[in-house]
C-alpha cells in the first residue's frame, strides 16, 4: 500500500477544490503556478491510489484528511 499521508500544500489544495475553487484560483490564492497546483493534485492522487479528484475528495473524507 501507499503512503496516504498527504503533505500540507496537498490538503490545502483539497480543501480549495471542495470549496469551488479552480485550479487557477488556487495557484492565484497560493502565489504558484497552475502546473504546480496540477501537480500537487496529481501526487496526492497517486497517495490515495485513486483515479479523479472527485475520488480523492472522498478517500480524504473517509480518511479524516479533510472535512466539508
Amino acid at each position: 500500500m501507499k503512503q496516504k499521508i498527504l503533505t500540507p500544500r496537498e490538503k490545502e489544495i483539497f480543501e480549495k477544490l471542495i470549496q469551488n475553487y479552480t485550479t487557477k484560483d488556487i495557484a492565484k490564492d497560493f502565489n504558484i503556478s497552475e502546473k504546480t497546483v496540477r501537480n500537487h493534485i496529481s501526487n496526492a492522487m497517486q497517495k490515495l491510489e485513486v483515479k479523479g479528484r472527485a475520488s480523492a475528495v472522498v478517500e480524504l473524507l473517509r480518511l479524516g484528511e479533510i472535512s466539508i
